[in-house]
């Protein structure tokens, strides 16, 4: 059995809030130690939530695991489900942010409604903010737009129609 921890944050002065100007969106990120991006789906010990908007980001929670792969991607053969516990927890996002991710996991990821997005090297925690910052900021990719507007963030691009 897979245990769920979760660390909010509950000092509402302390923490900063999420300006509401323009677009937002939930992201997580893979991590061992909360400082980088540092780890595959299935092996990474934490996830730091963040809540990411065009001013700025502010954390949300972490979420930690007890149970997980090693790096290799493999996983151990004592029958538990060390995936699903994961996808359900991260249920709300709508980004992941990981090293590696394989395709079962994706799929799993993908079906709860989160795009994956695999990083090909270790960064920093607020690298991965800033560059999703100004992402939303600027001119998000098709991708993101879409995602955006299924979570209500944007509005839909009218579809212009020729009445003649």
């Amino acid at each position: 059995m897979t245990a769920t921890r979760r660390l909010r944050l509950v000092d509402s002065e302390s923490a900063t809030t999420l300006p509401t100007a323009g677009p937002a969106i939930r992201v997580a990120l893979a991590t061992q130690d909360m400082k980088g991006l540092n780890a595959h789906f299935g092996s990474a010990k934490k996830f730091a939530v963040y809540d990411v908007g065009i001013e700025g980001w502010t954390f949300v929670e972490t979420v930690a695991f007890d149970n997980v792969s090693d790096e290799g991607g493999k996983h151990q053969s004592d029958g538990d489900d060390k995936i699903t516990p994961k996808v359900d927890a991260l249920k709300g996002c709508h980004l992941l942010f990981c090293l590696a991710i394989g395709g079962p996991s994706a799929a799993k990821v993908v079906s709860a409604r989160i795009h994956p997005i695999k990083i090909p090297q270790a960064q920093p925690i607020e690298a991965v903010l800033e560059r999703t910052r100004e992402m939303l900021a600027g001119s998000p990719p098709p991708w993101l737009r879409k995602i955006l507007t299924e979570a209500g963030a944007i509005a839909p691009k009218p579809s212009f129609v020729d009445d003649e």
